[in-house]
């Protein structure tokens, strides 16, 4: 996983605002703000829950953290770093909750902020279409050229936003060679990379999406790509898009949910560093590495001579 420099760090603040100072520590407010200009909330899908979840808007923000998950660990290293805000692509509550009682593990990712001063804001579907977005993200990690959003968003008249991104590669790849690169480049996982099709096969155009696309097969298809890489693919979708798919070398490659959402912490942070650059911010920025996929590890299923392979 990459190293982040602290790009967004300033030397010399003497503590005040005024004139003349080398630096201002903005307060919550003025970064929310930035945030939402990055990732709009009302372009957030209906049933998602984006925005800031804690947080006293007055208060000063001098370090922010990265991270896909707000989960306990991930809040622990907030603390440790001395983090005014963290900032995630998940949401702590997609469906709601009644309560926030320290013995339920959100209620106590709650708490925990909450006693450490440090807010909560999350970006998750209005990032993924954002342009730059999740998926562009991914794409820049693997070393992919984005020609145009897979699903466009209908409100973009420039037709740059959008969920998931076609691509090209430089130059040819087979499915393996395509799924090692994946498999180089993206955070180590238990899981690694998944590949349904011929893996000898000649790949040219790919189409990425971050986080769950199974649900976005029928824009693959459109686009005509050669293959599509995301993550948590089902069977029964993959078994029919395979078979309609029989006569055709369109692979697809199945990473963690995690690692390809991952890579948008990095987008995000040097965004941000960038505008507190231009507003001379005195503002740390940093990426989580702390790994939160859920799987922990995989065992390898053994080869065998039986063209069956099931047991009996």
């Amino acid at each position: 996983m990459p190293e982040r420099g602290l790009t967004g760090a300033r030397c010399g603040y003497n503590g005040t605002d005024q004139p003349g100072s080398l630096a201002y520590v903005p307060r919550l407010s003025e970064v929310i703000a930035a945030l939402e200009n990055l990732w709009p909330a009302e372009r957030a899908e209906s049933w998602d829950a984006v925005g800031t979840v804690v947080g006293e808007p007055d208060q000063e923000v001098s370090r922010i953290l990265f991270a896909v998950d707000p989960v306990q660990e991930v809040v622990d290293e907030a603390v440790k770093l001395g983090a005014g805000l963290l900032v995630t692509h998940h949401p702590l509550y997609l469906r709601g909750t009644t309560t926030v009682a320290a013995s339920t593990f959100k209620g106590r990712v709650v708490h925990t902020l909450i006693k450490n001063d440090i807010a909560l804001h999350v970006a998750h579907t209005n990032a993924d279409t954002a342009d730059p977005g999740v998926s562009d993200a991914l794409a820049g990690a693997l070393g992919l050229r984005v020609v145009r959003p897979l699903v466009p968003d209908p409100g973009d008249p420039e037709g740059r936003r959008g969920l998931g991104r076609v691509c090209e590669l430089e130059h040819p790849l087979t499915v393996r060679e395509l799924a090692a690169r994946a498999a180089e480049r993206l955070p180590a996982t238990a899981q690694g990379i998944r590949v349904a099709g011929d893996p000898e096969a000649t790949v040219r155009t790919v189409a990425v999406s971050g986080g769950s696309g199974d649900s976005l097969f029928d824009h693959v298809r459109a686009a005509g790509v050669d293959a599509f890489l995301t993550a948590d693919l089902r069977h029964h979708p993959v078994s029919e898009f395979t078979a309609e798919r029989a006569h055709s070398p369109l692979a697809l490659l199945d990473a963690a949910h995690w690692a390809t959402e991952w890579p948008w912490c990095e987008l995000g942070a040097a965004q941000l560093d960038e505008i507190s650059d231009r507003n001379g911010w005195d503002l740390r920025v940093h990426v989580s590495k702390t790994v939160t996929d859920p799987w922990t590890a995989h065992a390898a299923s053994a080869p065998t001579s039986d063209t069956m392979g099931a047991p009996n």
